[in-house]
């Protein structure tokens, strides 16, 4: 059979309007068998209204959807399955109360002959899907003390057991390192060769050349190019998506840096409660100067986020030991209350769960952080509080049609910039961010890089954790690697590239470009 004129999934002339907005626009996509289709766009170009469609969260449609040559109508997210599609969705949807196991059979659990669950087989099952995404985790771990990365692989070991014809991967590896990237990209070309139709839907541009055969661009809900790979620049993909030349992604490091606002000697926590999963610091030492941009790498696993934590007092509970200078001043984080009022702001991991309150609107949302600075006798003045959301989302170019608008309704990007402006608004000096992109389109991505850019060039000292290579290297003027809760190497990434950062997290690279227990270490 042709794959060409024969495609495996075949989507016809689609649109989608939610009141008065248009979500999809007449738009044709084809995915062949044994293809890695990349579906790309800007946070709300429609690639998630689209996809929904084929995987029957979305029901109520114009257009005509074909799996296999037959049409197809689905009436919920089962009948796809049971048709062969599956999602694996950005916002991991899994019961954290559940274990592994029980959270990858939900609702199609194993039976033994006597119609009970089956959990020996399950869990038997289970392991095997873990093992072929190349993770080793417990089938009867509960879900919730997994850290977010080890969730993602979770979902795809769950894509897995459905055996699946088409697999739709909605920012499979937004929280994924390096390594278990190169894990997962292991298992997609098992699934070509199996067959398998696969849309790809990321902001990495450097996967989508590794992964994808070719690439469809959304823009406002309609088709606005088409790729082969092969052929396709990231600066074509990008200024495609968001209909202009995009500015040059990383900021320009002219910002020469002041005193010190941050120095971490020999940090370390023993919790009072071991909480799975998680990696206390067990001997971090680094410093951040006013007007500096310092990254915070290592392998999923390593500590980033506990360390931010530990530092805003978010963390675990527990006896802290080694020394944390604030300002010049010795520091003991005690909760972000206190934290923020000493001028330390966190942007989290998760914006959703632990970032916004996403039923109540943006304008509650932004001003969460600075309520006792604007109230008075206990009441926040309404045009006090307009103000300053009005200020800071027009400083930030935040998407929307009202501040009064839940924040739940914006784009991943736009939601991400309210959660900056609400930090921002609390004037800081040291600003920590744990994963700023992750989620977010091209576009947002430059304009999240140009905000930290302006933020040094205010000389305030930023202190910023992620998994993307380039993002340590592009924005960071140094970056502190984290193996097991400890700090082990520095590089400067003037001289240092995304292989030495890789190299270092793995416990390999270049003594040259190590700085341990040196000046800044």
């Amino acid at each position: 059979m042709d794959n060409a004129v024969n495609p495996l999934v075949e989507m016809i002339g689609i649109s989608k309007s939610y009141g008065g907005v248009r979500a999809c626009r007449d738009i044709d996509l084809t995915v062949r068998a044994g293809e890695v289709h990349a579906l790309l766009g800007e946070n709300g170009a429609g690639k998630s209204t689209l996809m929904k469609i084929l995987s029957g969260d979305v029901t109520d449609y114009d257009g005509t959807v074909s799996i296999g040559g037959a049409p197809v109508r689905f009436a919920a997210p089962a009948d796809a399955q049971r048709a062969g599609v599956a999602m694996i969705h950005q916002e991991l949807d899994l019961v954290p109360g559940l274990t592994v196991a029980e959270n990858i059979f939900l609702g199609r659990e194993l039976r033994t002959r006597l119609r009970t669950v089956d959990r020996r087989r399950t869990n038997q099952v289970t392991r095997g899907l873990l093992e072929r995404c190349g993770v080793a985790l417990d089938p009867r771990r509960p879900v919730g003390e997994l850290r977010t990365g080890e969730q993602q692989l979770v979902t795809i070991a769950k894509a897995l057991s459905l055996d699946a014809k088409v697999l739709i991967m909605d920012e499979p590896t937004s929280a994924l390192s390096p390594v278990e990237v190169e894990q997962m990209f292991t298992v997609i070309s098992e699934l070509r060769r199996a067959g398998v139709g696969i849309v790809y839907i990321s902001h990495r541009m450097d996967e989508i050349g590794r992964i994808a055969d070719r690439a469809t661009v959304l823009r406002n809900g309609s088709v606005v190019a088409g790729f082969d790979t092969r052929d396709m620049t990231a600066e074509a993909a990008a200024e495609a998506m968001v209909g202009r030349p995009v500015q040059a992604m990383f900021r320009t490091r002219d910002v020469d840096p002041g005193e010190e606002v941050l120095r971490v000697t020999g940090l370390a926590l023993t919790p009072r409660r071991e909480r799975s999963g998680r990696r206390e610091p067990d001997g971090i030492s680094l410093a951040v100067r006013r007007g500096e941009i310092v990254g915070v790498g290592g392998l999923l696993g390593s500590g980033r986020t506990e360390l931010l934590e530990t530092l805003y007092g978010a963390g675990s509970a527990g006896t802290l030991r080694g020394e944390i200078l604030f300002r010049g001043r010795p520091f003991h984080p005690r909760g972000a209350r206190q934290s923020l009022r000493a001028g330390m702001a966190l942007v989290p991991e998760d914006r959703r769960i632990a970032g916004l309150s996403l039923e109540h609107s943006v304008a509650a949302n932004t001003v969460l952080s600075i309520v006792d600075r604007i109230a008075t006798a206990g009441f926040v003045p309404r045009a006090r509080e307009t103000g300053a959301v009005r200020r800071i989302t027009a400083e930030l170019k935040v998407k929307l049609g009202s501040i009064g608008d839940a924040v739940g309704t914006l784009s991943g990007g736009n939601q991400q910039k309210v959660v900056f402006g609400r930090m921002l608004l609390t004037e800081p000096v040291l600003l920590l961010l744990d994963e700023p992109t992750r989620g977010v389109d091209v576009g947002a991505k430059a304009e999240i890089y140009q905000l930290l850019g302006e933020a040094a060039q205010q000389g305030i000292g930023v202190l910023l954790a992620s998994s993307e290579l380039a993002e340590l290297v592009g924005v960071c003027d140094r970056v502190v690697v984290l193996s097991g809760g400890r700090s082990v190497r520095e590089l400067d990434t003037r001289q240092a590239g995304e292989a030495d950062l890789l190299a270092a997290s793995m416990g390999e690279g270049s003594a040259a470009l190590a700085v341990e227990g040196g000046e800044n270490a």
